[in-house]
């Protein structure tokens, strides 16, 4: 009988973590977030260009909901990097089509609780001759804010942060 109960606790331990996890979950999730959102950009190190802008943020589910578009801009700024979130298989994937002339890929895995989404570099298409985003996190706070933090990777592996805290216009 003790054995019977210790099967069945592992069984259902691993069966939550597995829906924690789970990618079609961690998408909606992300495609929650769909409508328009401002906020301050911090970075580390300082980098003065953006450091304290607003950055506008649009997040529109497309093609039957099967992608999330995610556009990114500032006043006073050229850059407008798009980012598509999608599913491929058991994988939550993200494409992002940077102004630096890339397109690097990552894949997506939420934290135990839900409330976080991680990205981590897989690989990258074009040159990366003035660098490559490389990581990106999405916290989820509440259905009008939420954060995102990207790792922009300088040639020489050096890393640039840059966090905004979001919240929602429409």
């Amino acid at each position: 009988m003790k054995s019977l109960r210790l099967a069945l606790f592992a069984f259902l331990m691993s069966a939550a973590a597995f829906a924690q996890s789970n990618p079609q979950k961690s998408f909606d999730e992300l495609k929650a977030l769909a409508g328009t959102w401002e906020g301050p950009v911090t970075t580390t190190p300082k980098a003065p260009e953006i450091e304290g802008k607003t950055m506008h943020v649009s997040l529109r589910v497309t093609s039957m909901g099967n992608v999330l578009v995610h556009e990114m801009t500032s006043i006073g700024r050229p850059d407008d990097p798009l980012t598509m979130f999608y599913l491929d298989g058991d994988q939550l994937l993200l494409t992002h089509y940077c102004d630096a002339g890339n397109r690097p890929r990552m894949t997506g895995k939420s934290s135990p609780d839900g409330k976080t989404t991680d990205f981590d570099f897989v690989d990258v298409a074009g040159s990366t001759k003035y660098g490559h985003m490389h990581h990106a996190t999405f916290t989820f706070i509440d259905a009008d804010h939420h954060s995102e933090e990207w790792t922009y990777m300088l040639p020489g592996d050096k890393p640039v942060r840059a966090h905004v805290d979001l919240t929602r216009t429409k």
